[in-house]
């Protein structure tokens, strides 16, 4: 199969399994997109907005509409990391034979993490130590327990929630957690005749069950084409000062940076903005990224991986406006 009908076909896959999310979700296509983007670039991603908005639904959604294996972990101040990873207990056994001799045994007992899709609901509510024993699942996809290493089964993405607000009680995600997550998602408000929809679906007739129409070697099948998609060396080159544009102290850092930023993007940041990009292509079917397909990525890709200073907390800055501005100021050509 040559290269367009492979994209061709990798569009409506990805198509297919948009209108199944959107038999349960009502609005929040961007959202949407931007889940299957981190799915399908083998990254993370965080969710954040109020109660309500649907985070957990469109995750559980997800879960259903693909052929894999999804998990939930209700992150609470009392969750332990064993709770989240496992952890080896002690076994008692019946030996081969007429003594009915007994034997003990060591065993892995495997935790929620061992899945392809992990719902990682409220991330912000456990502690560090625990929010700390996802890190190596997310970057390596392994587990290790007294000493002994596990490989977590591809595919495997973590979909984390929380809350932007009730922050007492929570412990904020360090900075290099958050730099694992592919994206940084944002939901906003439903619009008047969404939640009019939303109030049809859920309080009149059936609950629309979801069916799977992606397996495992399909989203490996896509993976392998979002790497595929050719990127030209500009578009890449404007991926990279966009990233390196949120680090202030560089020669010619924009003012706004300088002033109000104290951490920048790490290369992780770009990472995301090319792969990010390839894949944005290949949701519209075009076998080329382009400075558009960048810019589509931006905010989700590097509003997370900036740390603001006190002068810009005090002002109220956000870091989406940051990214804005560097969007407006960063030439897409030198």
């Amino acid at each position: 199969m040559e290269a367009r009908e492979q994209a061709a076909w990798a569009t409506e896959r990805v198509g297919a399994l948009r209108r199944e999310i959107a038999k349960v979700i009502v609005g929040q296509e961007d959202v949407v997109r931007d889940v299957l983007l981190c799915l399908f670039c083998s990254g993370h991603a965080l969710l954040e907005g109020v109660p309500g908005l649907g985070k957990t639904t469109l995750i559980r959604s997800l879960g259903r509409a693909l052929d894999l294996k999804p998990s939930r972990i209700q992150f609470t101040p009392d969750l332990m990391p064993a709770d989240v990873i496992g952890t080896n207990v002690l076994v008692q056994e019946e030996t081969q034979g007429a003594g009915g001799a007994t034997e003990r045994l060591v065993r892995f007992q495997k935790g929620p993490v061992f899945a392809n899709i992990v719902l990682a609901d409220e991330i912000n509510r456990a502690t560090p130590k625990t929010q700390s024993a996802l890190l190596e699942a997310m970057q390596e996809q392994t587990v290790t327990v007294g000493g002994v290493t596990w490989t977590l089964d591809a595919p495997f993405i973590v979909l984390a929630t929380q809350n932007p607000i009730e922050m007492e009680g929570t412990y904020p995600l360090p900075e290099a957690q958050l730099d694992r997550f592919f994206f940084k998602l944002t939901l906003d408000y439903p619009r008047a005749e969404e939640i009019a929809a939303i109030i049809d679906r859920t309080t009149t007739g059936e609950f629309p069950e979801l069916v799977p129409v992606l397996n495992a070697g399909e989203v490996g099948r896509i993976r392998r084409l979002v790497r595929e998609v050719p990127m030209a060396t500009h578009v890449r080159d404007y991926a990279i000062r966009l990233a390196m544009a949120t680090l202030p102290g560089r020669d010619g850092a924009m003012e706004r940076v300088t002033r109000y930023v104290r951490y920048g993007a790490s290369p992780r940041g770009a990472q995301s903005l090319v792969l990010g990009a390839r894949a944005h292509a290949l949701f519209d079917g075009r076998l080329n990224a382009a400075f558009d397909d960048v810019k589509a990525v931006a905010r989700q890709s590097l509003r997370h991986r900036i740390l603001l200073n006190f002068e810009g907390e005090a002002e109220g800055i956000t870091t989406e406006q940051i990214v804005d501005g560097l969007l407006t100021e960063v030439p897409v050509e030198v």
